[in-house]
């Protein structure tokens, strides 16, 4: 069992903008990780510029976007860009030696900033924080949950750390405040952007706590990944389309807006799959030469050169995929949850500022002002903190060896079962169809859970299961189609 005043779980560009800040000030900080974050992955860009900004975050969040936060990132914003970033980030810069900015959907205007197209690989290495550890959160500690004082069931609910898993043995982590930073929760789909561990793992044990959590049906589909048989979905970056690229039906006729909300575009994507019997469409650039792309695109270009498409001469198959998640633990300006002593800051939290679709490039913006006031409002509150630990129960490890086929088919029917019922297109049936199968699953895989030894793939898919039920249950309830969520009946 360790102690600590600061438990960070997740080291996108929330955890670690919240850990340097702490880090500065003194306090014991420890950071969690059990692989990559989502924000090591982000192509196009951060937004760098206010102007008309509110109006267009809130014309994209389809009017539910919460006013307090949208005024936060707009004010604080591009501000902690230029404090935290610029001086760390080789953003792109035009000859003069002023910075590049570029234009993606739903933009009014050019105010992205971005390293070629591996803007957030740029800032996770400009925000390096030291002694990561990589182990995984199993779920948080709280009084009403864990303690041995039965009593303590009637105090406030309060997190007073997480159990944490390293491979081999769970630990005790007490901590005055936990901070979620675990990203977001693609990998329940069948197409995602996201990295693989991307389970909506802080979403689950925040909800398995007793954290209010909302907005879930709002699920980001991004309209242009890279389509190969049997291989994980590559991001093709908006801000493609942003420089001239069209999205091509299967006769290889231009058939959308190119710079409509990403809700739109993939709808519309999916749509034309279908009536087509397609399993993808085609994205084209060839109005591009290849030095330029080279220049523009390096990451982009050099993979699909690697699989075999050249973006300059001929135009590349594409798929929508899930890719970002508009709501998650319900927190305020400051990343407090319902549940004392909790935060969440980054894509695993629902700030409201996404409302029902986010503005591209506003992800990273958010995590870095959520991070970043999050911490500030540790900072200047720490001294009146009265923290109590309670004597809690030692993690009880079971010893049933762990069947990888049961995990593979668990994974492949959670992720099929989203896709086809809960995706880009929703409707009563599929839905209720859905419901149905996850909650038997669930209760299959918590059964399993209760018996076997303790994996990271096995914690993975408990979560994976409860984050999908979420959105699931989110989308049952939401009968009005809006934004990200788009219902038939």
């Amino acid at each position: 069992m360790r102690k600590c005043d600061i438990l960070i779980i997740g080291c996108g560009i929330a955890g670690a903008t919240a850990a340097l800040e702490l880090k500065k000030k003194g306090l014991n900080v420890i950071v969690i990780a059990s692989g990559g974050s989502n924000s090591a992955w982000a192509q196009g860009g951060i937004v760098g510029a206010s102007h008309l900004l509110a109006n267009d975050i809130h014309e994209a969040g389809a009017g539910l976007c919460n006013p307090e936060a949208v005024d936060q990132v707009v004010r604080l914003g591009p501000k902690l860009v230029e404090k935290l970033l610029l001086e760390k980030v080789p953003f792109d810069r035009l000859p003069d030696g002023s910075l590049s900015f570029t234009q993606e959907a739903a933009h009014s205007t050019r105010r992205i900033l971005h390293h070629k197209d591996q803007t957030g690989k740029a800032i996770m290495q400009g925000l390096q924080v030291a002694d990561v550890e990589q182990k995984m959160a199993i779920d948080l500690i709280t009084l009403s949950h864990h303690s041995k004082k039965i009593t303590d069931a009637y105090l406030s609910s309060t997190c007073v750390g997480a159990y944490v898993f390293d491979g081999k043995e769970v630990e005790l982590i007490f901590a005055k405040e936990t901070i979620l930073a675990t990203g977001g929760l693609g990998e329940v789909f069948l197409h995602s952007t996201n990295p693989i561990d991307a389970r909506g793992d802080g979403i689950a044990m925040a909800y398995r706590a007793g954290a209010r959590i909302m907005n879930m049906e709002y699920v980001q589909f991004h309209p242009t990944t890279l389509y190969i048989g049997g291989e994980r979905r590559f991001l093709l970056s908006e801000a493609l389309r942003g420089e001239g690229a069209r999205i091509l039906n299967a006769r290889f006729q231009p058939f959308t807006e190119e710079l409509a909300p990403r809700d739109v575009v993939s709808r519309a994507i999916f749509t034309e799959m279908l009536q087509s019997s397609s399993d993808h469409l085609w994205l084209d650039i060839t109005s591009k030469s290849k030095e330029w792309l080279q220049n523009r695109f390096p990451a982009i270009t050099g993979y699909c050169l690697e699989k075999g498409f050249d973006l300059a001469s001929e135009p590349v198959p594409i798929v929508p995929a899930a890719h970002y998640s508009c709501g998650g633990v319900a927190v305020d300006l400051v990343g407090r949850t319902t549940i004392q002593r909790l935060r969440a800051i980054g894509e695993v939290s629902c700030t409201g500022l996404h409302g029902a679709n986010r503005l591209a490039s506003t992800s990273l913006l958010e995590g870095l002002v959520w991070g970043y006031t999050a911490a500030q409002d540790l900072i200047e509150n720490w001294s009146h903190r009265h923290d109590y630990f309670p004597p809690v129960e030692e993690w009880q490890m079971s010893h049933e060896k762990v069947d990888a086929a049961l995990i593979r088919q668990d994974w492949m029917t959670i992720k099929q079962t989203m896709w086809n019922y809960v995706g880009l297109v929703r409707d009563q049936h599929r839905l209720r169809r859905a419901l149905k199968m996850l909650r038997q699953l669930q209760w299959e895989i918590d059964s399993f859970y209760e018996k076997a030894v303790l994996t990271h793939e096995l914690i993975g898919l408990r979560n994976g299961i409860m984050t999908a039920l979420l959105i699931t249950q989110g989308a049952c309830r939401n009968k009005h189609s809006l934004g990200c969520h788009y219902r038939i009946s």
